[in-house]
């Protein structure tokens, strides 16, 4: 038995999004709670992800901007210019503001004690950090992801950048090859197109961001070369090799030329969970084939009273998702609830500008099911906000189940897209027929007030 020093009601492990949040539910509700973080509080989305990618998108737009001043009656003297040094200190102190806040809230929360150091489990319910076993009943992993860097032939050989490093690069490449045409790799080109690299992006797959619809990726990939971005897809033999002016890439595109140099190169190849360290063949807690924990409907592994949450249990990739990880186990475990992760409704954004919200099922997938469908389609071009901000690309689409008149699927690629999808995935959360948000009377002008036009304008799917 441990000694009450050593002894929790809870343990866990990491302080990304769900952690500090459920040490916060967990002490409210009396519990001793033991958290454990080994490097930098605040997980992926404030030290390497959203926080500071999403700065410097706001960054790149604001170049964009100014750059377009002309077309909006804005006269500058002289052309604009990118202070890169100045555009990483304001992403670097987003990251640090976002640190200090979790570990001073977690330092001063009644009942929890802070560990730094790397926890390793020493049994189902034991965990072992800077040389010191702690115990608990209940143990909540949530150690985020990391970058994938694949093996791929030369790829030791050369120098390369992850997600991890571009939001600490203070200059500008001269040349920036992306290799990966997904979302984290589209929101990095444009930014760096638009500080003023060259960008070329490598894509495996025969278009961009694969798991959307045709006619969605077709839509980005024409944004992005009409900022000057070059796109190859169809790599299919990607190889590495150093070159006096930085890094050669081998690619097995049918066109264009068979090698690509470039004085930076940029891995956005997918992301791995940070569960290969943690000892979790001592607890008998089971990964899949990609090494995520294995969880349930209610986020317990293989091990009672163990729980995964967030990025490392392959159920979501996203912020918000961890978030309801979090929101999941307080409301099953404190609040007598029994919320499921199935019953979540897949809804996330790619940050290109403009941005793609997204929510339930594509095009594509809606058609799988086999189902009578009716679908809608409106340009940006034909949305007075869009029209008024000089911002027409992109376009918005729903899918809807004829028989139930339930919506399957919305994509928004505009501007506001990120913003304005939510009202679709409320009225889909809800669960009621699309026709209700014909009733609504939206705010003009936005972009959400075309949203009922567009439902009034549905048709059988061909």
């Amino acid at each position: 038995m441990a000694d009450a020093a050593r002894g929790f009601d809870a343990i866990i492990i990491g302080a990304g999004q769900a952690g500090p949040s459920l040490a916060g539910r967990l002490t409210a509700a009396g519990q001793r709670v033991a958290l454990i973080e080994r490097r930098h509080f605040g997980g992926t989305c404030v030290n390497t992800g959203c926080k500071p990618t999403k700065t410097l998108v706001a960054s790149a737009y604001a170049a964009r901007m100014a750059q377009r001043a002309a077309e909006f009656g804005v006269v500058l003297n002289g052309a604009p210019a990118i202070d890169m040094t100045r555009v990483q200190a304001r992403a670097e102190k987003i990251i640090q503001d976002g640190r200090a806040g979790i570990e001073s809230w977690l330092d001063g929360m009644d009942g929890c004690t802070v560990f730094h150091g790397h926890a390793r489990f020493t049994g189902p319910h034991d965990v072992e950090v800077a040389g010191t076993v702690l115990t608990a009943p209940q143990i909540f992993i949530n150690v985020g992801g990391r970058a994938a860097v694949p093996d791929l032939p030369g790829i030791g050989d050369v120098p390369y950048l992850t997600n991890s490093d571009m939001v600490e690069l203070a200059t500008v490449p001269a040349h920036l090859v992306v290799i990966g045409g997904s979302y984290i790799g589209l929101e990095f080109a444009q930014m760096f197109r638009r500080f003023g690299s060259r960008v070329t992006v490598v894509e495996k797959s025969g278009r961009l961001v694969a798991r959307e619809d045709e006619d969605v990726s077709a839509a980005i990939r024409e944004i992005l070369q009409a900022e000057g971005i070059e796109v190859r897809t169809g790599a299919e033999c990607l190889s590495f090799a150093r070159h006096a002016d930085g890094v050669v890439v081998r690619v097995g595109c049918t066109e264009g030329a068979p090698e690509i140099v470039g004085t930076h190169v940029l891995l956005a190849l997918g992301r791995r969970p940070n569960t290969d360290d943690l000892g979790l063949e001592a607890a008998g807690i089971r990964l899949d084939a990609r090494g995520y924990v294995t969880v349930d409907d209610f986020l317990e592994t293989s091990v009672p009273g163990v729980y995964a949450l967030g990025d490392c249990n392959g159920r979501g990739a996203f912020t918000h998702t961890a978030y309801n990880d979090f929101e999941i186990v307080a409301a099953n475990l404190l609040d007598g609830r029994e919320w499921k992760v199935s019953e979540r409704l897949p809804g996330y954004a790619l940050y290109t500008d403009p941005p793609l919200g997204r929510v339930g099922m594509t095009e594509a997938q809606a058609r799988q099911t086999g189902r009578p469908l009716l679908i809608g389609t409106r340009p940006m071009s034909k949305v007075g906000r869009a029209v008024e901000k000089a911002e027409t690309q992109g376009f918005m689409k729903v899918v809807v189940d004829a028989q139930t008149q339930r919506i399957l699927g919305a994509a928004i690629l505009g501007t506001g897209g990120d913003e304005a999808i939510h009202g679709l995935l409320d009225v889909m959360k809800a669960d009621v027929p699309y026709t209700v948000f014909q009733r609504a009377v939206p705010i003009h002008p936005t972009v959400s007030e075309l949203i009922p036009t567009l439902l009034a304008e549905m048709k059988p799917a061909m």
